[in-house]
């Protein structure tokens, strides 16, 4: 299912503002420089139960030979291939430009559902400045509102949940999928390769599976599944330059699809940032994640090498660290099985369901000996837990004061519970409610 939402419009509309309103960071740069949003950002929103990943695009500019703006026109371009609503910003202030009409244009070809903000709308007095936007002629209300101020945007954000694809639709077979993802030329595709070739005969290609990621039926111990490789990148003309960025968007949305990600590192470099940028990625969409350390026959080692390994990796994950790390090599098929074993054990222990009679016998004796430390002069009393539906395991806590549990305590907690059920490869969400 594809979650993404794509800001786009032309420079200092509110791109970056919006973006920061609806993931509720200050990721995104703002200054009213033109092209200052050069790389692109992404960033996880919710609002009415769903979540979704917002990309902030650059200001969209035409007629122009700088390096800079040319690169933002081709991200822009694969940003709205890649996504599945665009969020169209227009200013308001400024009223309607040559340049709204040429993004509107452009926006019209790429047939997706689009939404119209005219943003620096600061009062409802100012709702009048939206009308002249409807003359774009695009398939959408004009929605006043407020980067800023945040005004309007709980109506617009209901009409954008209403344009994604409901939760329950689905692209393929329904069976539990399982992505390959990381940076380009660590073996993804090889990979796959690798263990399909085994055993040819039961793999089957699914019709109807998303544009330029493949989709492979396979069955592995009597446990069917479906692996997705998105190693492959078009070299369209105009997005040549645009390999890395079109890579990023790709992983995104197989991450989106998945419900366990086998996240490949190249043994000889290590953890890098981006390999860090798409484990967190993963974690923060709430997929099941595994990582395979590969081209591990290339690496001289000794009986200290993978365990110095595995520790640096830990390091740089922290504070997740209950995930399994795997030392693989394509070449020599070294635990290439293994690697899939663990991705089966994840998917298992992501639907994992614990009773609420077990966690509060195991819970409530802990948190009775070292409770939540006082704040304020306030003691913080939890009454019971008990684990609430969701796609990844989820726990309400019930005390008198939520709002004075601090991340410490949550971590400590958390602790607790991986130390006592098996929950190896999977994020772990904690909710405080008052009682």
């Amino acid at each position: 299912m594809n979650n993404l939402i794509a800001i786009v419009g032309r420079p200092n509309v509110g791109k970056s503002t919006m973006f920061n309103r609806l993931t509720e960071t200050k990721d995104a740069i703002i200054d009213p420089t033109s092209g200052t949003t050069r790389d692109r950002k992404y960033g996880r929103a919710e609002w009415s139960g769903r979540t979704f990943t917002v990309i902030d695009t650059g200001g969209w500019i035409t007629k122009s030979d700088d390096a800079f703006e040319s690169a933002i026109r081709a991200q822009v371009q694969i940003s709205l291939e890649e996504a599945a609503v665009i969020l169209f910003m227009v200013d308001g202030q400024t009223g309607l430009t040559d340049l709204d009409e040429d993004i509107a244009r452009i926006i019209r070809r790429s047939d997706k559902p689009v939404i119209l903000a005219c943003n620096k709308v600061d009062t409802s007095a100012h709702d009048l400045l939206t009308g002249e936007f409807y003359r774009l002629g695009l398939d959408s209300e004009v929605w006043p509102v407020s980067g800023s101020s945040g005004y309007g945007t709980g109506d617009f954000l209901d009409a954008v949940i209403a344009l994604l694809p409901s939760v329950g639709d689905n692209e393929d077979s329904g069976l539990p999928k399982f992505s390959v993802v990381g940076r380009p030329n660590v073996g993804k595709s090889t990979l796959i390769n690798t263990l399909v070739g085994k055993q040819r005969n039961i793999v089957t290609d699914i019709a109807g599976t998303t544009r330029d990621s493949v989709h492979t039926h396979f069955n592995l111990y009597g446990f069917d599944f479906e692996l997705i490789d998105t190693a492959g990148l078009r070299r369209k003309k105009q997005i040549e330059d645009q390999l890395e960025f079109y890579s990023t968007v790709r992983t995104i949305r197989s991450i989106e699809q998945s419900d366990v990600c086998l996240l490949l590192l190249d043994a000889q470099n290590g953890m890098e940032r981006q390999d860090q940028s798409i484990f967190w990625q993963i974690v923060n969409s709430y997929r099941g994640v595994v990582i395979l350390v590969n081209k591990w026959d290339l690496i001289d080692k000794d009986h200290q090498t993978m365990g110095e390994f595995e520790a640096a990796i830990r390091e740089r994950i922290e504070p997740f660290t209950d995930v399994p790390i795997l030392f693989t090599s394509n070449l020599t098929k070294q635990r290439i099985l293994k690697a899939f074993e663990s991705a089966m054990e994840v998917y298992e222990n992501r639907s994992h369901r614990i009773p609420t009679s077990q966690l509060n016998d195991f819970l409530l004796p802990i948190m009775k000996n070292q409770p939540p430390p006082m704040y304020k002069g306030k003691m913080v009393r939890i009454k019971y837990v008990t684990q609430i539906t969701s796609q990844t395991p989820t726990f309400a806590f019930y005390c008198n004061l939520p709002q004075y549990v601090k991340e410490p305590y949550k971590r400590f907690l958390e602790n607790h519970i991986r130390s006592e059920w098996n929950l190896t490869g999977v994020t772990i969400r904690l909710f405080f409610r008052e009682k």
